[in-house]
């Protein structure tokens, strides 16, 4: 890690309700720092409150099992920002946050950020999308990680991704290719399992991995592959709740100790018994 001069904090979409006089005021109040590749930026539990806004480079946030092994919650490029909840409740860190590759990260402390909402209603309103946008991506992934297979949990991410780099209407460009190694890390997963899926997508026609890019030639078969599935989940869900006369809000059931017989019996496919969780919502939320 090393100092950096001031620069600029234009490509900042948090900040983007700035205008240039009020824009430069922040840069001259923001630390700068350069990361080196796998260099630690933030330690999850640590105490430190700032806001850090990625200049240059990606950063990922992760957390790590006791034995070790990575959890990825999200790459965060340039022009994003991070650490925002401990700036705003002043709790410890919930992640740990580490550059992939050489990054220009700019920290704001606490006290100066606060005043920054308070006194520019647009950047406290685009805090509160981002925080709302994080909120309804955190559900969707919670769902697949409770209703769905390791197979279709790739399928989705890879979706996912697609959607952020569409070169059309249907066909997507992701550069550089996901490395499966982090893809498992998102999805709970191993490589091998995303190796596999990957092979069978490229076998059907629906990707295909380049020299240094993946595309993909079917963005809405992908979709359909993904909804077909958390469909076929949500109405088996609902037939299990009907079958048990359980009501559509009940938050969440073991069905770990349901026997294949059970399941059976409700007219349920008989894989679904292999669910540690699933959730039922009400529809009304």
């Amino acid at each position: 890690m090393s100092n950096s001069e001031t620069g600029s904090l234009s490509n900042i979409e948090l900040l983007s309700g700035l205008d240039a006089d009020e824009l430069r005021a922040v840069e001259q109040q923001c630390s700068w720092r350069n990361y080196a590749s796998q260099e630690q930026i933030i330690d999850r539990q640590s105490e430190a409150t700032d806001i850090f806004f990625v200049v240059e480079g990606t950063v990922r946030v992760v957390n790590y099992s006791l034995s070790g092994r990575e959890i990825t919650f999200d790459d965060i490029h340039a022009g994003g920002h991070f650490g925002e909840l401990a700036t705003i409740d002043s709790q410890p860190r919930s992640a740990s946050v580490m550059a992939l590759g050489s990054c220009l990260v700019a920290s704001l402390s606490q006290d100066r950020f606060l005043s920054l909402l308070q006194e520019h209603v647009k950047v406290a309103m685009q805090l509160m999308e981002d925080l709302a946008a994080m909120v309804r991506a955190s559900t969707d992934r919670i769902m697949d990680l409770s209703t769905l297979a390791a197979n279709n949990r790739v399928h989705a991410d890879l979706l996912r991704q697609a959607r952020n780099n569409m070169a059309d209407e249907n066909h997507a460009v992701i550069s550089p290719i996901p490395v499966h190694g982090d893809i498992a890390s998102r999805v709970s997963t191993t490589r091998e399992t995303v190796a596999r899926v990957m092979n069978d997508l490229a076998r059907r026609g629906i990707v295909e991995r380049l020299k240094d890019k993946l595309v993909i030639h079917d963005v809405e078969q992908l979709s359909d592959m993904v909804e077909e599935v958390r469909g076929g989940v949500d109405q088996d869900c609902q037939l299990f709740a009907q079958r048990f006369h359980w009501p559509r809000s009940t938050p969440v059931v073991n069905l770990r100790v349901i026997s294949t017989k059970t399941t059976t019996d409700a007219g349920l496919q008989p894989q679904r018994c292999l669910w540690e969780t699933s959730i039922f919502r009400d529809r009304a939320v």
